[in-house]
C-alpha cells in the first residue's frame, strides 16, 4: 500500500508527517472509512478524496509538522454547498470525519560499547520508539545470540560492527543523535570523545566514568585543539545522582531515565486551548475536530566507572 510505503520513506529519512485516515462518513462522500492519506511538509501520497476536504487535511497537517505537534486532531468537514469552503465546492451531500496522527521524527541514541552497562541500557531503550545504534569494536558482544534479547524491540535498531576505528561511526550518526560513552577502553572513549564534539549536531554527548578519568580527558582534549566550549558539551556523569548502586541493571536505569529526560526537555510544548483553536483552519473551526548538558554530581555510573 502506497501510504505504508511513504511512512516508511518518511522514518527512514527522519522526516515528519501526518498520517490522515478517513474515520466515518454520514451520507455520500468521494472515499470510505478506512481510506488514508500521508501529509509531508513538501508531498502527498495517496488520498482520502481531493477536493476542499483534502486540502483542508494537507493544510492542518502541515501546520501540525510546523508546530511539532504530536497529539492526534480530527477533523470534520461537511460536504454541503451550504458549508464555508476555503478551497473550493464539495458537494457530494455527506459529512466526513478525518483523524490526522502526527508522524513525529523519533529520538535516535547511539550505545558506544555494549559491554554489560550498554546492553542493559539497550534492552531498556529498545522498548521505546526510537533509532538505536549500538556500536562495539568487539564482534563477541555484537552476535546474534547476544542480541537475542532485542529481537523484539519496538526501536530499529542499527548494529555497527567496527573492529578498527569506532569513532568514525560517530561521522555517519543521524542529526540529533544522544551519544553514549561508554566502552571498554578508556583509550576509545577518549577518541570517541573528541569526535563527537567535533560533530555539531549531536543532540547531547553523554560519557560513563569517574571525576579523575574525566579530569584526564579534559587535558587530552585541550591538548588536540578543542576548545574549552566544544569540551563543555560532554555530560559527564551521566544518569540519575540520587540512584545509588553499581550494578549494571541499575545504572542503566539510571541512564535511560536521563536519556528520556532529554527526549521529553526536546518535544515542544502542548498548546494551549485557544493556541490550538486559532491554528485551525477556519471551516475546521465551524466543524471542530476532536535541552544544555552540566557536568554534575556521582551517579551510578560514575561509581561502576574504573579510574
Amino acid at each position: 500500500m502506497e501510504w505504508v510505503k511513504a511512512v516508511q520513506r518518511l522514518r527512514s529519512g527522519r522526516r515528519a508527517g501526518v498520517l490522515v485516515t478517513v474515520v466515518s462518513v454520514r451520507g455520500h462522500a468521494p472515499r470510505e472509512a478506512g481510506a488514508k492519506m500521508v501529509v509531508a511538509a513538501d508531498n502527498v501520497w495517496s488520498t482520502v478524496g481531493g477536493g476542499n476536504l483534502e486540502a483542508l487535511a494537507v493544510e492542518r497537517s502541515r501546520q501540525m509538522i510546523a508546530d511539532g505537534l504530536t497529539t492526534p486532531e480530527e477533523l470534520t468537514a461537511a460536504l454541503s454547498d451550504k458549508a464555508p469552503y476555503q478551497h473550493g465546492v464539495q458537494c457530494c451531500g455527506g459529512e466526513v470525519k478525518l483523524l490526522l496522527e502526527p508522524l513525529p521524527v523519533v529520538p535516535s541514541v547511539a550505545i558506544f560499547g555494549v559491554g554489560h552497562v550498554g546492553l542493559e541500557l539497550a534492552r531498556i531503550l529498545a522498548r521505546h520508539d526510537l533509532e538505536l545504534h549500538l556500536i562495539d569494536s568487539r564482534a563477541d558482544q555484537l552476535t546474534a545470540e547476544r542480541l537475542s534479547a532485542l529481537d523484539a524491540a519496538v526501536a530499529h535498531v542499527h548494529v555497527h560492527n567496527v573492529p578498527v576505528l569506532p569513532e568514525l561511526v560517530v561521522g555517519e550518526l543521524p542529526p540529533g543523535t544522544h551519544a553514549v560513552i561508554m566502552t571498554h577502553d578508556h583509550a576509545e572513549d577518549a577518541a570517541l570523545c573528541d569526535a563527537a564534539i567535533r560533530k555539531e549536531d549531536l543532540a547531547t554527548i553523554g560519557l560513563i566514568g569517574s571525576s579523575a578519568k574525566w579530569t584526564r580527558f579534559q587535558r587530552k582534549l585541550a591538548e588536540d585543539g578543542n576548545p574549552p566550549e566544544a569540551i563543555a558539551r560532554i555530560t559527564t556523569p551521566i544518569g540519575l545522582p540520587d540512584l545509588p548502586g553499581k550494578e549494571p541493571a541499575v545504572i542503566a536505569v539510571s541512564v535511560a531515565a536521563w536519556l528520556l529526560q532529554r527526549f521529553a526537555a526536546e518535544r515542544p510544548p502542548a498548546p494551549s486551548r485557544s493556541a490550538e483553536r486559532s491554528a485551525r483552519p477556519e471551516s475546521a473551526d465551524r466543524h471542530p475536530a476532536s535541552a544544555r548538558p552540566a557536568v554534575r554530581r556521582p551517579t551510578p555510573a560514575q561509581r561502576e566507572a574504573q579510574a
